[in-house]
């Protein structure tokens, strides 16, 4: 820490504190006192039960839980094959080329979620590319969504990556594919790894594409947050929205552990 004075370390964590509990930490703090809640009419939440959390083990929620999960694992996968494949293929590429590919696959970044799910709509509504109602179209959009992050990530190790590897595998004789498989994807595994935990944590927490794509077979979790909101049963969308959170913190940590001895190979 570069305050080396024992007065001038309390006030620091006391600042840190006074801004970190208001701005990130309470609404947090506020959704969990809320889902284990029945009644919130004075300053603190009233009649604790754990009936919300019961009612997130089975039925729609239950359902609307491992939807999440797919289609967040399907789109991080697939984001990362085509953002990381796309990244090794401009990385050969200069000048107004690069350019092109780079303004490309950062285009659902500048444009509002909601577009990119109309868009699918409009685009898979009709033979012969009939997506519309299945659950494709959803894992479709959400990849859209994701996979510049996983392009961003890969582009920006390819750039520190030192070349000297490649060129002496070459020199000794491995083709293409060979540095590839055994220099270039194990020096990238980190990157690639936090790519991965990147996509999976959008994917869990969207919404806006998801509410115009979604068959009634098909329904995420966020969706089902907004439903019971809409529905007024705000301390069982508490309970959702912190199961939300939970898977998605446990598969973050997973990807961390893996990045880190990915790190250290």
């Amino acid at each position: 820490m570069l305050v080396h004075s024992r007065r001038g370390r309390w006030t620091a964590w006391t600042v840190f504190f006074a801004l970190f509990l208001p701005l990130f930490a309470l609404p947090f703090l506020v959704i969990v006192a809320a889902s284990f809640a029945t009644h919130w009419s004075g300053p603190f939440p009233s009649h604790p039960t754990l009936a919300h959390y019961r009612a997130v083990g089975r039925g729609d929620s239950l359902h609307a839980l491992t939807t999440s999960l797919l289609t967040a694992l399907a789109a991080s996968v697939l984001a990362l094959l085509t953002g990381g494949w796309a990244a090794l293929a401009a990385g050969r590429l200069r000048g107004a080329a690069r350019r092109v590919v780079d303004a490309l696959f950062m285009l659902p970044l500048a444009v509002p979620s909601v577009v990119v799910g109309l868009s699918l709509l409009v685009a898979f509504s009709q033979p012969p590319f009939l997506l519309n109602g299945t659950a494709g179209i959803v894992i479709l959009a959400h990849t859209v969504l994701v996979t510049a992050f996983a392009f961003q990530s890969v582009s920006a190790a390819l750039t520190r990556l030192d070349p000297a590897y490649e060129q002496s595998a070459a020199s000794l004789g491995a083709g293409p594919l060979y540095v590839l498989w055994r220099i270039r994807i194990p020096l990238l595994l980190p990157s690639l790894t936090a790519a991965a935990g990147l996509c999976f944590a959008l994917s869990m927490g969207e919404l806006s594409a998801t509410m115009m794509l979604y068959p009634p077979d098909w329904v995420p979790l966020p969706v089902e947050i907004y439903g019971a909101a809409n529905r007024g049963s705000l301390f069982e969308g508490a309970a959702l929205a912190v199961v939300l959170m939970t898977a998605t913190l446990a598969v973050l940590l997973a990807v961390s552990r893996i990045r880190t001895r990915a790190a250290f190979r």
